[in-house]
This record gives structure tokens, sequence and C-alpha cells, in this order.
């Protein structure tokens, strides 16, 4: 869902100066991953990243891996281009344009060696669920594209949330979870101001962490 919000004069500074380097057109086609990020190495796709605090973090403590990452948020896309250039990061690629059609035409089954998907919006209202991301016909979508031992994480802040991931990753045949049920925090997935300030508050935080068969 494309949201509303005001890119700052930095964030539009970044796109003038980075955008080229970093951004990636949507063009319905394969995508050839050595060739947009210079190298081959494993690919992680992010789906929706905020204001990219945590990717930049990811990114930075993981330089081998490449980081191709969906958000149609402007501002979010513009803060992220500007970490890149304040923290010289280069393994990150971003695609401002709808995560499905992403993964429908620019990303071959077996193509991924993992995907993130953090704090998704939970649409609280029952009569809403049925918006949110993690539905079984995309995750079958995303098992279908990782590499045989690829895996899906996947966090929230939103119990009935968790709860649902939880039956719909663990309903797909693909996908085979890491936990008994709820993961602990891997150490690559920073501890955002959001996230510190729901938990001084007493909120709950869940991550699951699924691998494909």
């Amino acid at each position: 869902m494309r949201r509303a919000g005001r890119t700052t004069t930095g964030q539009a500074k970044a796109f003038a100066d980075l955008g080229p380097q970093f951004l990636l057109p949507y063009t319905g086609a394969p995508l050839d991953a050595p060739a947009a990020f210079g190298r081959a190495a494993p690919l992680i796709l992010e789906i929706g990243f905020g204001m990219g605090e945590a990717t930049a973090h990811i990114a930075a403590v993981r330089p081998d891996d490449n980081f191709l990452c969906c958000e149609v948020h402007q501002p979010g896309v513009g803060a992220l281009l500007k970490r890149i250039g304040e923290q010289g990061l280069t393994n990150i690629r971003i695609i401002a344009h709808d995560a499905v059609e992403v993964i429908d035409h620019m990303l071959p089954e077996a193509s991924l060696d993992g995907v993130h998907v953090f704090f998704p919006d939970p649409w609280h209202k029952l009569k809403h669920n049925k918006r949110r991301l993690l539905q079984p016909p995309l995750v079958a979508k995303l098992a279908a594209r990782l590499k045989p031992g690829g895996y899906l994480h996947c966090a929230t802040d939103w119990q009935p949330y968790a709860e649902q991931m939880l039956q719909v990753l663990g309903d797909e045949p693909l996908l085979a979870n890491t936990a008994n049920d709820y993961a602990p925090k891997p150490t690559y997935r920073p501890l955002t101001k959001f996230e510190n300030r729901g938990l001084k508050l007493g909120h709950g935080v869940w991550d699951l962490v699924f691998r494909r068969n």
C-alpha cells in the first residue's frame, strides 16, 4: 500500500546523489542479481523496510550478502538511501515497487537465500485481517523462491499476527520451523528505537525463522 509522507531535503538529496547507483527499476523481467550488485553473493529479499534503520544495520554486519529491498514509501526509500551514503554501504539495492509484483515477475524460483519481513502492518481490526501481507498464497510464492536451505525470517510486535504467522508458515509444506514455535531473535536483527520503546512498555516481540526443505 503506497503511504503518504513528506520527503525531507536530505532524503531528496540522497535520491539525486545515490539513486542512480542503488535504485533498480521495476522491469517485469527476471533480475540479473550479479549484474545489479556487481558481484555474485547470497541474495536476501527484504519486504517493506520502513525507514531502513534495521536494513542498514543488517547490511553492515553481513557484508558478504546482497540485500534486495522493496518499499513503496518514498520517504522511507530516501531515508535508506541516506543511510547507505552515511555508512558507506555497497550491498543494498532498492526497488521502489510493490513487492508482490517484484516476486511474481523478477524473482525466479530458487533464486533467494533468505527473505526478511519485519513488522508488517498488523491490520488490527478483525475485518481487516485479510489485508495482512503474510497469507498462504504469498508464503507459497516466497517458499518457492527460496533455495533449499534458504530461510524466511519474520518479526512482529502484535501477538495475534504472530500467531497467524506461525500457523500460515507452519502450514506451508516447503518450509520447516527452526524452533518449536517462536525463534530467539537472530543476532543480526537490531532492536529499533520503536521496538525498544515498546519493550519498555511491556510489549512483546516475536521472531519466526523457517527454512526451505
